[in-house]
């Protein structure tokens, strides 16, 4: 981290509360920031009551226009600050050091920013693409192995809508921290991201594909107040996305999802109704007048975009419910 460097003379450095100290004082002492703002740890930052005491203390550390802010920690923290970045003063420049696997492959790629609501995940938010992403894999060796395997459902999830070689590179035994193959998969998953984020900015087609397994996922988030991670519900959400797929005439891709649920070992789900779930399915973002629309998966690496009958929604459900309380109750 010692190369960094930001142009801007005013910096605003944002990273959550649970980021080893080392990281941090790292790079103040790359940047020199003007102001140092902590959050909340993982998805408690991503607020309106966080977001709106963060563009307080930027205005209060006298941050100009052509200052920037840089956002060090994971996925949750740098989104957070990402947005932040974008609202005030109608945007200044952002940055952004992922620190975890998820943040690296996903959250730091694309410009996506926001935070939630009570009514939904990532409800409220720009796109504001960062000037320069830095990935130091050194930060991935002080995560706990649960946190990394919950990451890398985005990269497993890159490998079912187009790279197949990522599917057995991320269940290897040198997928790790340190590991031999760590680099060049993480490469390659973030490729096929930022590949489709650049055909695609803003999500008017393509990029719609990158959501595959996120339309349960969110909605498992939001009915646990998070007690279920991002990535254990895109986990869960990509084996309900294979179910669909092949209960509509796909190839039935629900081997390779259930063997990353086996790998990752998510948190065990108990008593979720298709009632508990179907109001926040039919307010993600995919959704449109017509009503609440899924990525699925024709075959590996062949994703599109559908609607799907709430009978077969249900049904579909029910088949996955029991597969996960199989899962659970080995855990």
């Amino acid at each position: 981290m010692s190369r960094l460097q930001v142009p801007q003379r005013h910096i605003a450095l944002i990273h959550p509360a649970d980021l080893p100290a080392q990281f941090v004082e790292a790079v103040r002492a790359s940047l020199s920031p003007t102001v140092t703002i902590e959050v909340p740890a993982r998805d408690d930052c991503k607020t309106l009551e966080v977001l709106g005491s963060v563009l307080s203390r930027l205005a209060a550390a006298n941050i100009p226009r052509d200052g920037a802010v840089v956002g060090l920690g994971g996925g949750a923290a740098t989104d957070l600050a990402g947005f932040a970045a974008a609202s005030y003063l109608r945007g200044v420049a952002f940055y952004t050091l992922p620190t975890t696997l998820l943040g690296m492959v996903d959250a730091a790629v694309g410009g996506k920013t926001g935070v939630n609501l009570p009514e939904g995940k990532n409800l409220v938010g720009a796109f504001h693409p960062p000037r320069a992403v830095w990935c130091d894999t050194d930060t991935l060796t002080t995560l706990p192995d649960a946190v990394f395997r919950e990451g890398a459902a985005e990269a497993y999830k890159h490998g079912l809508i187009s790279d197949p070689s990522l599917l057995e590179r991320v269940l290897s035994p040198q997928f790790k921290p340190g590991g031999m193959n760590l680099e060049d998969t993480l490469a390659d998953a973030i490729a096929v991201k930022a590949g489709v984020v650049t055909r695609d900015p803003t999500e008017q087609g393509e990029r719609a594909y990158l959501n595959f397994g996120h339309t349960l996922a969110h909605a498992l988030e939001a009915v646990t107040n998070h007690a279920v991670t991002h990535g254990e519900a895109v986990g869960y959400g990509m084996h309900y996305a294979a179910l669909l797929s092949h209960a509509v005439g796909g190839a039935d891709l629900t081997p390779h999802t259930l063997a990353f649920l086996n790998w990752q070992r998510p948190a065990p789900l108990f008593r979720l109704t298709f009632e508990d779930v179907m109001p926040y399915m039919a307010r993600d973002k995919k959704a449109d007048s017509q009503g609440v629309r899924f990525v699925l998966l024709h075959e590996l690496a062949r994703p599109y975009l559908a609607r799907v009958p709430e009978g077969v929604l249900r049904e579909v459900f029910g088949e996955w419910q029991a597969q996960v309380a199989l899962l659970s109750a080995r855990a």
